[in-house]
């Protein structure tokens, strides 16, 4: 649905986008991560038609944005950043002008606004006017704008930026459902909508694409992948480091914290691979001592995030 070649973006001597390639199919939703900057929304920009591209190709619905605009922006809905709107309407009112510039008219219309004002959960502002809607309602009518017309794919900006946490919850149970049979592309700093919204995950520092892959995929990249963490009481925390050091499967020992005559040991694997053999080995190696806590860890997001972005600043910075 989505097809995205070599795009470059360059603002005067600025290079904002540097040879992004990525495809969205339908049923695919796609996390868009980044530090600030990195060009997340300049690329989303692109994709939507609202500004050309420097260099390279985009197509939505094998349909080129830069040669064949009008079929392609049918089927896109956009909640750009810091989304406009009319403040002296009402919520029904800008919804069902939006719907009209989509063409719609008579009942179809009414129709598109009730589906978009339900979806949204809507129901107990669509009489107040724009300009007095908190900021959260203001980004749920925004949002609602953008799936009025019920498009094949969607480009999300940051939809969850401003909502309360029930808010954000709803609209990711949102974004995931309507994922089954569309393809999105949302914005986020929240690392945890990856996990809760995302089927795959991008990370662009600096206009590169830097990672690309499952959630599961990204966090296996994560340094605490694999890693058995475990917390035993009554053992010097030097002892504890010594005997774990010695295991054939351990890479090295570090001790999170020693609290309470309990000590939290973290195992790191010298392969992530391991079919539980480093856990089955720390068992083992802790036999006679009273054993508090024992998991296999999955990696961190986060973690994951910060060493890629940091790690390619470092890179620039050293050029």
């Amino acid at each position: 649905m989505i097809k995205v070649e070599n795009l470059s973006k360059s603002f005067g001597p600025k290079l904002a986008v540097d040879g992004v390639s990525f495809t969205v199919e339908r049923g695919e939703v796609l996390g868009f991560l980044g530090p600030n900057g990195a060009g997340k929304s300049t690329t989303m920009r692109m994709i939507t038609g609202f500004i050309p591209p420097s260099d390279g190709r985009i197509t939505v619905g094998g349909f080129d944005m830069v040669a064949n605009p009008i079929p392609a922006k049918r089927l896109i809905g956009y909640l750009p950043e810091n989304a406009p709107s009319y403040a002296d309407m009402t919520v029904e009112g800008f919804l069902s002008f939006a719907a009209e510039l989509r063409g719609m008219r008579g009942d179809a219309r009414k129709k598109a606004v009730s589906r978009a004002i339900e979806m949204c959960f809507l129901e107990s502002v669509i009489y107040q006017s724009v300009d007095t809607l908190s900021k959260g309602y203001r980004h749920r009518t925004c949002f609602a704008q953008s799936i009025i017309h019920d498009p094949d794919v969607l480009i999300l900006d940051e939809p969850t930026d401003g909502l309360d946490p029930n808010q954000k919850h709803e609209v990711r149970s949102l974004i995931r459902r309507m994922g089954a049979r569309k393809a999105i592309i949302f914005s986020t700093h929240i690392l945890e909508e990856v996990d809760a919204a995302c089927t795959r995950a991008i990370i662009i520092d600096r206009g590169r694409i830097v990672a690309n892959g499952t959630p599961e995929e990204l966090r296996h990249k994560s340094e605490q992948s694999g890693a058995v963490l475990l917390c035993v009481s009554g053992q010097p925390s030097g002892a504890v480091s010594e005997r774990l050091n010695h295991l054939s499967s351990a890479r090295r020992t570090t001790i999170v914290k020693e609290e309470n005559g309990k000590v939290w040991a973290r195992v790191y694997s010298k392969s992530k691979n391991t079919d539980g053999e480093l856990a089955r080995n720390v068992m083992q190696a802790a036999q006679g001592w009273s054993v508090e806590e024992l998991h296999t860890e999955e990696g961190r997001l986060d973690d994951v995030f910060r060493s890629i972005t940091l790690s390619e600043t470092a890179k620039e910075v050293s050029k």
